[in-house]
């Protein structure tokens, strides 16, 4: 019968994939899904994540210097975040997954400092992230029939429109595209119920 060992780099490999998969979960399933219930982002990160981590471990293993991966997937998130506009704290935990696959993948450091690194950022993405830590507005994203004279000129007769037309006390909005063609405007509205 033969032994684990534990030094072996496929054995280093299998438990640096499953620190990186429970950290992952953690991140984007335990924090993020749980807070904003956004499943798409969630799983995208998380197939990202795993993404990140194969072709990285591949990239580690070859003679390939970090710096020229760190570019290779900033273009790559670049070119695939492209497509839709995503908010801040999205990128954020993106962002994060990305971190945890580069952190966990990377060989030649040690597994107990692997773990705490991913011990510190799932704890800051924790902290910060808290919605008892730093309270905001919620937002929602609304499509507006008509586009209004005022919208871009008098952003506070806008506020004090969308307020009453919502029943909420809007804080701030934020105009994403204003359609000329359809008479369509599409905003990110802040507010405090």
């Amino acid at each position: 019968m033969d032994t684990i060992i534990l030094n072996d780099p496929i054995w280093e490999l299998a438990a640096r994939f499953a620190l990186n998969a429970v950290a992952m979960t953690i991140l984007m399933f335990g924090l993020y899904y749980r807070r904003y219930r956004d499943k798409e982002l969630a799983t995208t990160a998380s197939m990202f994540n795993v993404f990140a981590f194969a072709v990285l471990t591949i990239l580690s293993s070859v003679e390939f210097s970090i710096a020229a991966g760190f570019g290779l997937f900033a273009i790559l998130a670049l070119f695939s975040l492209r497509s839709e506009t995503i908010s801040k704290i999205e990128i954020c935990y993106f962002f994060g997954s990305i971190a945890i696959a580069v952190i966990c993948s990377v060989l030649g450091t040690g597994l107990a400092l692997v773990g705490m690194i991913v011990g510190f950022v799932l704890i800051a993405a924790w902290l910060l992230d808290h919605p008892s830590i730093l309270q905001s507005a919620a937002s929602a994203k609304l499509t507006l029939d008509r586009i209004e004279p005022h919208m871009l000129a008098d952003p506070i007769q806008m506020r004090v429109d969308l307020s009453e037309r919502l029943g909420v006390e809007v804080m701030n909005f934020q105009v994403i595209e204003l359609n000329y063609v359809n008479d369509l405007a599409r905003l990110n509205v802040f507010y405090r119920t």
